[in-house]
């Protein structure tokens, strides 16, 4: 039976180090994406379907 405490005991231990070094990297800015902003710009627009300007067209038409 102390086994089962010295077991819980280590992984408690072991996922406090693990929640430590996670929030530490966070802070630390390991995972701040500087790729991406720089090569978005490469990267061609997605296409606006007319189907959302012509329902705002015909709100607008019927509130006037």
């Amino acid at each position: 039976m102390s086994v089962l405490f010295i077991l819980i005991s280590a992984s408690l231990i072991i996922a406090i180090g693990f929640l430590v070094a996670f929030i530490w990297s966070v802070k630390s800015g390991q995972y701040d994406d500087d790729y991406t902003p720089s090569v978005r710009m490469l990267f061609d627009d997605e296409i606006v379907s007319n189907k959302s300007t012509d329902l705002t067209n015909k709100q607008k038409n019927t509130n006037d």
